[in-house]
């Protein structure tokens, strides 16, 4: 199964390893560290040109990954992967 995240991306489904509400998440420090390392690596793709509201983290088969800043709700996202 696949999961469109917006903006002609979709990911697997066994890729994903959580999805985030940006306002909610972001307020732990170490939520905040963790996509600031993710920035610095290069692992971010921001898939939007609107407001974002998720971040979706991916983990490939090769051990890579990224991070998907998404303008669609977590709770939306959450809703068409199941």
């Amino acid at each position: 199964m696949y999961l469109h995240l917006g903006q002609d991306i979709v990911v697997k489904m066994d890729e994903i390893v959580g999805i985030f509400d940006l306002d909610t998440s972001t307020i732990s420090k170490t939520t905040r560290e963790f996509l600031s390392k993710a920035q610095m690596a290069g692992q971010v793709k921001n898939i939007t040109d609107q407001l974002p509201k998720s971040f979706v983290v991916c983990k490939k088969k090769d051990g890579g990954q990224t991070v998907y800043i998404s303008q669609i709700s977590s709770t939306t996202l959450l809703k068409r992967s199941v």
